[in-house]
């Protein structure tokens, strides 16, 4: 396994535009200058090596589309400190989905990602997941892959089997570290994680 570090994970809660949302929280430190992780998360070309290619207008008000997942709007834009953006992902009400980053005291940046969904479950595979549980184990896999990234660690190779669903065996083993730390989670708030 590399070095990297598994984020902080929390619920919480917020309003959104949709209403009243449980939120899937994850903090976590890059040593990378905060520009260097606005740039990863807002330039479409780097965005589409760590994430998924994404197509649109992407300033303040502009409409967003990311390849086979969601699509949104630019809802707040505060650079390179802040980007809140809506999240419309199927037949589910539209969420949102928060960027925060600050500078941290080893020079490097604290990312805190926060997605809002106010949908109580999601079906996926034939099975029924807790709709927190899904979005937060659905990111957690993309803040290794940013790390890698911005590490210069992520090739070509390995970018290119990671979007077509063939994360390397260590990223693996973060899945499934994720899945249980989610799953504790969201049961000690009372909802259980997966269903069928």
């Amino acid at each position: 396994m590399t070095d990297y570090t598994d984020p902080e994970r929390s619920i919480g809660r917020r309003t959104i535009g949709a209403g009243s949302a449980r939120t899937a929280l994850m903090r976590r430190d890059y040593d990378a200058p905060t520009d260097d992780v606005w740039d990863a998360f807002t330039d479409p070309e780097r965005l589409s090596r760590w994430f998924l290619p994404v197509s649109g207008d992407l300033r303040l008000g502009g409409a967003f589309s990311l390849e086979g997942n969601a699509s949104g709007e630019v809802l707040r834009c505060e650079p390179p400190r802040l980007l809140t953006v809506s999240w419309k992902f199927g037949d589910h009400p539209v969420d949102e989905l928060e960027l925060r980053l600050s500078p941290n005291a080893d020079g490097g940046t604290t990312l805190e990602i926060e997605h809002a969904t106010i949908s109580d479950r999601t079906e996926w595979g034939g099975r029924s997941y807790d709709s927190v549980f899904g979005v937060a184990t659905g990111w957690e896999p993309a803040l290794y892959a940013l790390d890698r990234q911005l590490a210069g660690t992520l090739t070509d190779d390995v970018a290119d089997a990671w979007r077509a669903g063939q994360p390397p065996p260590e990223a693996k083993e973060l899945m499934a570290r994720s899945e249980r730390a989610w799953t504790a989670i969201v049961e000690e708030s009372g909802t259980p994680a997966v269903r069928g």
